[in-house]
């Protein structure tokens, strides 16, 4: 838990320049401690060898190296969440069991994630049939509404699945204080990969392939 702390605070140092809604220093160490203790329990272990953290129940799965600096390889089990599609309709993370999912939290008004989204947008037209993406707006209700999100999403002409976090369940459990952020979900629910801030498209690239193989 410390060791995972530890990485979880200097990836949030170093990367938080690339985010918006950069963490206030002062917060930075509870940013990476809460993410730590979401993500871990008391059964679970960290390897300084292979970077991952796995559940002393579960050995340790054969997984590719970090792909790049900014990536947080893990292996836990990812947190539930509701949230909801365009139509209004409530959809669980848990819905897509079995299936590998993309998740990505991001606003309107974040210059970043606008940058990132048309690679998202790339991966979702080659993979979207194998893998389920889940674009989530961080739908606060005042800085980005359910009007806002839509309105945007339409008038870029994307296509893949998003998400309105309007009770602000998602955010909360995966302790959003940044975005964007990007988290790759293995079939069998478990965190594999951790980006915090934009991400480019060789590291979504290398995210997907974790999922893929």
């Amino acid at each position: 838990m410390k060791q995972l702390a530890i990485i979880l605070l200097a990836c949030s140092i170093l990367l938080g320049l690339v985010a918006c809604g950069k963490v206030p220093e002062n917060d930075q160490s509870t940013l990476a401690s809460t993410i730590a203790s979401i993500f871990t329990s008391s059964t679970s272990i960290h390897s300084s060898s292979t970077n991952q953290v796995v559940p002393t129940s579960t050995p340790a799965p054969t997984r590719p190296e970090l792909p790049t600096e900014y990536g947080v390889p893990c292996y836990v089990k990812a947190p539930d969440f509701t949230v909801y599609d365009s139509n209004g309709e409530a959809v669980k993370l848990s819905d897509f069991a079995g299936t590998p999912v993309v998740l990505n939290f991001w606003a309107s008004w974040c210059g970043p994630c606008k940058r990132e989204m048309p690679d998202f947008q790339e991966a979702y037209d080659t993979y979207g049939e194998q893998l389920q993406f889940m674009m989530v707006s961080r739908t606060d209700g005042t800085r980005e509404t359910v009007d806002t999100a839509s309105s945007f999403i339409s008038s870029e002409g994307y296509t893949f699945p998003y998400f309105c976090d309007t009770d602000r369940v998602a955010a909360t459990n995966y302790n959003i204080t940044a975005i964007p952020q990007t988290f790759f979900i293995d079939a069998d629910g478990y965190i594999v990969l951790w980006y915090y801030g934009m991400i480019y498209a060789d590291q979504l690239q290398a995210g997907l392939d974790m999922l893929l193989s």
